[in-house]
This record gives C-alpha cells, sequence and structure tokens, in this order.
C-alpha cells in the first residue's frame, strides 16, 4: 500500500489491500475500497461510497458528495461502483436523493474527463461515457453502450445495451438497444453496426437487428404497430426479444 503523506483519510474507513491513494486525496469516514485501486491527486470520495478492486481514479475526481437535486433532505444514501472502472479527470458522480437510494456504476467501464452521473443513476457494465458526457437523475444505461462527448441524457431516460450515442446530442427519449443515433433533437440512423462487429454478433444477428431497424424507423408504422409486425414477422431471437421488452417497458416512449 502507498499513502501519500499528504492525503487525508479518516480512520473509519476501510480501505483494502495494494492500494495507492495520491497527494491530497480526501478519502470520507463511510468509504470502503477494494483492493489494488489507484486514486490520484487531489480525488475526494465521500460518502457511503464502495468502489470495487481494480478502479483507476484520476486527479480531481470527485465521488460521493451529495446529489445536486433540491428535493435533497438529508439522509444516508449510497454510491456503489464495480470492479475495474476507470474514472478520469474531474469526473463527478454523485450520491442518490432518497434515503437508501444508490447510484450505480458497474463493471471495467470508462468515463472520461468531466462525465457526470447523477443521484439514482444506474450505469451498466462496459460503458463508455466520452469527455463531457452527462447523465441527469434516475437514467439507466445499459451493459455496452457508448454515450459521445458533451452529449446530455435527460432524466428518466433509458439506453439499451450496445447502442451508440453520438457526440454533442441531446437524448430526452428511451434509445433502444442495438441503435446508433445523434443531434439535437436526436434521431436513430441505423443499427450500432460497428459495435455489433466489435462484439463478435453473428451474421444472423446483425441482419435481425437491422430488419428490426427498419420496421420500426423506416416503415412508416407507429411503435405499436411496428411492434406487432416484429413480433409477426421476425425470429424471436434473443435481441429481437429484448428490443420488444424494452420497448414495451418504456415510460418515456422511445426515439422516433
Amino acid at each position: 500500500m502507498a499513502i501519500h503523506k499528504t492525503a487525508i483519510i479518516c480512520p473509519e474507513a476501510i480501505i483494502g489491500r495494494d492500494c495507492e491513494i495520491g497527494p491530497y486525496a480526501v478519502i470520507g469516514e463511510n468509504v470502503t475500497l477494494g483492493d489494488n485501486i489507484s486514486i490520484s491527486a487531489h480525488c475526494v470520495i465521500d460518502g457511503w461510497t464502495t468502489i470495487g478492486s481494480g478502479c483507476r481514479i484520476f486527479p480531481h475526481a470527485v465521488i460521493g458528495m451529495i446529489t445536486q437535486d433540491l428535493k435533497y433532505k438529508g439522509g444516508k444514501s449510497y454510491v456503489e461502483i464495480g470492479k475495474n472502472t476507470t474514472i478520469r479527470e474531474f469526473a463527478t458522480i454523485h450520491m442518490a436523493t432518497a434515503p437508501g437510494g444508490k447510484t450505480i456504476v458497474g463493471d471495467n467501464c470508462l468515463l472520461l474527463a468531466y462525465s457526470h452521473v447523477a443521484h439514482e443513476c444506474i450505469v451498466g457494465n462496459d460503458v463508455i461515457m466520452s469527455n463531457g458526457a452527462t447523465l441527469a437523475g434516475h437514467v439507466i444505461i445499459h451493459d455496452k453502450v457508448i454515450i459521445g462527448g458533451l452529449s446530455g441524457v435527460h432524466q428518466f431516460c433509458r439506453i439499451g445495451k450496445f447502442a451508440y450515442i453520438g457526440g454533442c446530442s441531446k437524448v430526452v427519449q428511451d434509445v433502444p438497444p442495438y441503435m446508433l443515433g445523434e443531434g439535437d433533437p436526436f434521431k436513430i440512423y441505423s443499427p450500432n453496426i460497428v459495435g455489433l462487429e466489435r462484439n463478435n454478433f453473428s451474421e444472423e444477428a446483425k441482419d435481425t437487428i437491422k430488419k428490426a431497424y427498419k420496421i420500426l424507423y423506416r416503415s412508416n408504422l407507429n411503435v405499436s404497430q411496428a411492434v406487432d409486425k416484429i413480433k409477426k414477422d421476425l425470429p424471436q431471437t434473443e435481441e429481437v426479444i429484448q428490443i420488444i421488452k424494452f420497448i414495451e417497458e418504456s415510460e418515456r416512449g422511445i426515439v422516433k
């Protein structure tokens, strides 16, 4: 374990084995760090925060501070970060608003500089948030999503797995799995073909996703009609079932 002499660590904090804590870092009393975590200079980690083993946190990142939600009236809420996640310079992750609530970031994520995860967000595994990407409260990001730089996601929105959000986008409705979009207003332009290829989807799976996309976005059907047609005309593969389930569970509606 290598802890710089200028770091401020509350005696009650739990520090795992082989952690590195850099100059002027501040670790609060209710923080739990797993093994082999690297915390760089001037980081602040506070609140009821748990960080999994193997994470790397770069200078000036701030994790576990109270929510920016004006409804917050105090109380004990949580931040949980999984294993092997990298959090770059000046990124911020805030605790939940509701007592007992959680803000969650999964395993193997990459949060680049100035990205922000707000209260009660749930970020899945293997998610990349580029520089300046920001999530409002209660956003749900499924696994393997990439969010481009300077993009904002409206509160209570969901982004389905393997979706790609282009840079400088404004997302105000749910983005179905496997889709690629960008802009303000945000529009879906195609399936995320490059993402599917990088993650070794079969040709059959890619073809079925393309067909589902065409029914949803190129058939002039409304959403409910398109879902009915997907159920009727396409093989009910795992990918198709996930698309249907995601749409049927949407409360804000999907991006048109």
